[in-house]
């Protein structure tokens, strides 16, 4: 490595010891019971529930993966994505949090998101649950790949090191730090690292935007490509038989844009349905100390989320002004927020910029691993294999799940060529659909019966495999993002199956009252 790539290293490092220096602090408290590791005894304050809630959320995707969509493709499909994030962000803080603060005290005090859903239906047979944890078991798999693949191309594209074993190294991290701390150490590095993200977004973009001659110049350089500023038509690369956009004389080229319609613009506001099943975001609001402290979380947490989101999308275009043709695939692309740190910026401050982009990758990682450790743990082996396993050995057991999540999800990033903005639209869609219509009528329709809670998380975590794999390869309208035809279906066979089947008992009746009022 020469003496700028050792600089950026040294700062980035010092960011690394930084959150290693909190999952100590926090280790101590945490190791206290399961109740403090998986959900930090309920003390989260507004600042740290809304900041961490968005981190864990957003992931390395926000400064690689939609840079590198816009970069590709232009405005049309990162816009309305963003907008289908801004509004999930704004309306799950706003009708799902107080609401299932409330619940999840009252339903046997519930820590997890399958504890939660199985006290709300009174189950004896573990039926629910353990449906549910294998569902957050595979997607935070595949959730957790997503984060691994970020770490590869990141310290690959900084210091040409091999992509695996960059990859590897950042899987192990955050293996080590999610082991010591858990959830109050997530949280408090989580509202940390949500803050370099935003300051990180805001300096490449403004050291990109005065390299590239001013926003003026960005428009008029980007208007020349067809489609690529417009939000009703979309920027098509043309490639050659490689796959690489085919250059000219330093220039890419492109093809006429095609119209991106009302079925395209729809599949991506889709995007935010995901929230209501999101896990990582739920266990926030599950997870804050007062309930009255809930309205200044959402205003803290929108803001952020339109910031970062905004800021993304205008690296990404004007990473296509500033260096037109140095990506020639969508999977390179991501690239382009490193590549500005590391172009243009002193290597100290490129170092710090690109810590931002490992701040999202560990705020994520460690939730997805934390949360599916505690589902194995909590959910499945004492429920169904030891019920009278002790609190220390349930944390022995979850660490031990944490380590096996995070193998297989490394396994699953083995491809370098891996887009992270399609690995995690796949994983979101599976909790969207599996997680996110059962939270809502759960919530806000006493009539929700158990089958009909089993019936609806099946239909919508199988429909995401059915649709992604065998029926969008169609195209035209069956191109349609999984998530919203696989939502739509869970909710029709959750109302079908719950009017179908007997009433909810008395007691049910009473607590989703107690809830309500």
């Amino acid at each position: 490595m020469d003496t700028s790539q050792i600089q950026t290293l040294v700062s980035m490092l010092l960011y690394i010891g930084v959150v290693i220096g909190i999952g100590v602090y926090f280790a101590r408290r945490a190791n206290e019971n399961s109740e403090n590791y998986y959900l930090g005894g309920r003390s989260l304050g507004p600042w740290v529930a809304a900041f961490s809630a968005e981190a864990s959320d957003m992931s390395g995707w926000l400064l690689m993966g939609l840079p590198g969509l816009a970069y590709w493709s232009g405005l049309a499909d990162a816009f309305w994505t963003a907008a289908g994030l801004a509004l999930g962000t704004y309306i799950n803080w706003l009708i799902v949090a107080k609401r299932l603060r409330n619940y999840s005290e009252i339903a046997g005090n519930a820590i997890t998101l399958p504890d939660f859903f199985s006290n709300r239906f009174h189950e004896k047979k573990k039926v629910i649950m353990t449906i549910s944890s294998l569902f957050i078991l595979v997607f935070f798999c595949v959730y957790a790949s997503s984060c691994f693949v970020t770490c590869g191309k990141l310290f690959s594209s900084l210091f040409s090191v091999d992509y695996h074993v960059t990859m590897v190294l950042g899987a192990v991290f955050v293996v080590v730090y999610t082991f010591l701390g858990g959830f109050l150490a997530e949280s408090a590095s989580d509202f940390m690292q949500a803050v370099v993200m935003v300051l990180a977004l805001i300096l490449v973009l403004t050291f990109g935007t005065i390299a590239a001659g001013g926003p003026d110049a960005v428009f008029e350089n980007l208007s020349s490509i067809p489609g690529f500023l417009e939000v009703a038509s979309t920027a098509n690369p043309l490639t050659g038989a490689d796959g690489n956009q085919m250059i000219t004389d330093g220039l890419p080229l492109f093809a006429d844009a095609s119209p991106y319609g009302v079925i395209s613009a729809l599949s991506m506001l889709a995007w935010g349905l995901g929230y209501f099943g999101m896990p990582q975001v739920l266990l926030r609001f599950m997870a804050i100390r007062d309930k009255k402290e809930l309205s200044k979380s959402r205003r803290i947490a929108t803001v952020w989320c339109v910031i970062s989101l905004a800021a993304a999308i205008a690296i990404g275009l004007m990473g296509r002004a500033l260096y037109p043709a140095v990506f020639t695939t969508n999977s390179d692309a991501e690239t382009i927020f490193s590549y500005i740190a590391s172009t243009l910026m002193h290597p100290l401050f490129a170092g710090l910029v690109s810590a931002g982009i490992l701040a999202a990758t560990i705020s994520s990682s460690d939730s997805y691993l934390l949360i599916a450790a505690s589902a194995f743990s909590k959910n499945l082996w004492q429920r169904l294999f030891r019920k009278n396993a002790s609190d220390k050995e349930i944390m022995q057991v979850g660490r031990i799940a944490l380590v096996l999540i995070a193998v297989i999800g490394a396994l699953i990033a083995m491809d370098e060529d891996s887009v992270i903005f399609t690995i995690v639209s796949f994983a979101w869609a599976g909790f969207g659909a599996t997680f996110g219509p059962l939270m809502l009528f759960s919530l806000f329709w006493k009539r929700t019966t158990r089958s009909g809670a089993v019936a609806g998380m099946i239909s919508g975590g199988v429909m995401v495999f059915v649709w992604n794999f065998l029926i969008k390869p169609f195209g035209g309208i069956f191109a349609i993002y999984e998530l919203l035809p696989a939502f739509i279906v869970s909710s029709i066979f959750i109302v079908v199956v719950s009017l179908l089947s007997p009433e909810p008992d008395d007691e049910v009746k009473r607590e989703f009252d107690m809830a309500r009022n």
